[in-house]
């Protein structure tokens, strides 16, 4: 498949009073044309850093020692901002969190979503408000027409997040990427964003980056998933690779915390993530992994690989590392996984796996 963007070794440090965060550390992942990737883990993980730097929304005391975002054979990192300016917003569009901090509360909706037209494509004003009407109607804002000129107080939560992913994709963008747009909304409205989002992808053919601490979202738009802790990637793979056959003991807590019909009681993965001001020298999972080793904290694990699209960076794939059994519902999981590969294998699929 065709990469439309490509970001490779990339750190990220914020400096503070107590010393540089280290944020993100030798982070590569890229994302294919028309496929939306997630990137998921636990607030702090470093996920939102490193999407905003794609869109260059780093903050002042933030520095980028090392890394490439390609996109269009040009480096995001080295553009000047004048360049970045005409890229945000056009080609690279962002749905951030929280719909009322990310629209204007003293100006009608319809200038907003007609704003980004106004700007990259010199539109009229005239042809910019019928553009975003049109936009309005696609994302679902009922009677769009007569309430183009209301106020972001006048609309529901789910509504507001519409005009947000509106605004975002008026200029039809290459990329879009969406930083936990569904987080502060009730479960059903949630998904019916997700299923927005998907139909949107279809009709304006856009790649999607789709960033989440939800794993039960990712399972309804992802085709492909990176797992992030303590400022790296430690395992990427297709959704089913990831759902199904998860090798990192970190991905294992990520799917063991989240509510099952048969489960008994909610699972949380213990201690917390590292302090980055002083990144540990091994695996940062480690003082948090039952089943860590003692090489866990002297070296940091390569990427092993699981299958050609799929890797984990944990030193239990190591061909010398002892056996270990991974937590019940993970092989629950993986006995569904390889019945669903052999079924597929013969011509069918099992009704539960899909």
């Amino acid at each position: 498949m065709e990469k439309i963007l490509d970001v490779k070794d990339l750190e990220i440090n914020f400096h503070t009073f107590a010393g540089d965060v280290k944020a993100i550390r030798d982070v590569s992942f890229h994302l294919n044309k028309g496929e939306t990737l997630a990137i998921v883990g636990e607030s702090g993980s470093g996920k939102s850093v490193t999407v905003r730097s794609i869109m260059g929304l780093l903050a002042n005391n933030s520095n980028v020692p090392n890394g490439q975002i390609m996109f269009k054979d040009q480096d995001l990192l080295k553009i000047s901002a004048r360049q970045m300016e005409k890229i945000r917003g056009n080609d690279i569009s962002m749905i951030f969190q929280d719909p009322m901090t990310s629209l204007d509360p003293t100006m009608p909706i319809g200038k907003q979503v007609a704003e980004p037209l106004l700007i990259h494509n010199h539109m009229s004003r005239a042809k910019a408000m019928e553009r975003a009407e049109e936009v309005l109607e696609l994302v679902g804002i009922p009677n769009a027409k007569n309430r183009i000129k209301d106020y972001p107080h006048q609309f529901s939560g789910g509504q507001r997040q519409r005009i947000v992913i509106a605004i975002a994709i008026v200029n039809y963008p290459e990329i879009l990427i969406a930083d936990e747009p569904t987080t502060a909304l009730d479960v059903t409205i949630q998904s019916q964003i997700i299923e927005l989002m998907k139909e949107l992808q279809d009709k304006i053919e856009t790649s999607i980056i789709f960033i989440t601490h939800d794993l039960g979202v990712v399972a309804g738009i992802a085709d492909r998933v990176a797992v992030m802790y303590a400022g790296k990637i430690i395992e990427y793979g297709s959704v089913d690779e990831i759902f199904y056959d998860p090798r990192h003991p970190y991905t294992w807590g990520l799917l063991n915390s989240m509510p099952t019909l048969e489960s008994k009681k909610l699972y949380a993965i213990p201690g917390t993530p590292p302090n980055l001001l002083n990144p540990p020298k091994g695996d940062a999972f480690a003082p948090r992994n039952e089943y860590a080793m003692a090489i866990d904290y002297e070296a940091m694990p390569p990427f092993f690989k699981v299958t050609d699209t799929h890797y984990a960076a944990t030193w239990l794939l190591h061909p010398d590392a002892p056996k270990v059994q991974p937590p019940a519902e993970i092989l629950r999981r993986h006995e569904l996984y390889h019945k669903y590969l052999a079924e597929q294998a013969k011509g069918g699929v099992p009704a539960d796996a899909e």
